[in-house]
């Protein structure tokens, strides 16, 4: 039994929300509660969010789910288009160029420990 759970449009850049989802790839989901909720990263709980929106998915595909039998299988962040954070910052001779500013789409799939 395989449930997903995806955050669209986070603020925050891939590369920092990949550190993350790399701590709790393939361990146990109560395990990976534990370790999110003392980390010391500004994406620790948009992940945890994530992570107990897929739990509560597992509860809904399946009553009977076992929480402890629970692992985060996958784990992965991508870049999501950036057209609604558009900054700009001015340049020399009256020109201005962009500021990118990161936005992921983040996904966490749980299955059981088969």
């Amino acid at each position: 039994m395989e449930a997903i759970a995806r955050a669209r449009f986070q603020r925050i850049a891939p590369r920092k929300a990949r550190v993350i989802l790399d701590m709790v790839r393939g361990k146990p989901v109560a395990e990976a509660l534990n370790e999110l909720r003392f980390m010391r990263k500004a994406g620790a709980p948009i992940v945890t969010k994530l992570l107990d929106s897929a739990i509560a998915n597992a509860q809904q595909i399946d009553e009977n789910v076992d929480l402890d039998a629970l692992v985060v299988r996958t784990a992965y962040a991508d870049k999501a288009p950036n057209k609604h954070m558009r900054r700009w910052r001015p340049r020399a001779m009256g020109r201005a160029t962009q500021v990118t500013k990161g936005m992921s789409h983040i996904t966490v799939v749980l299955d059981d420990e088969e």
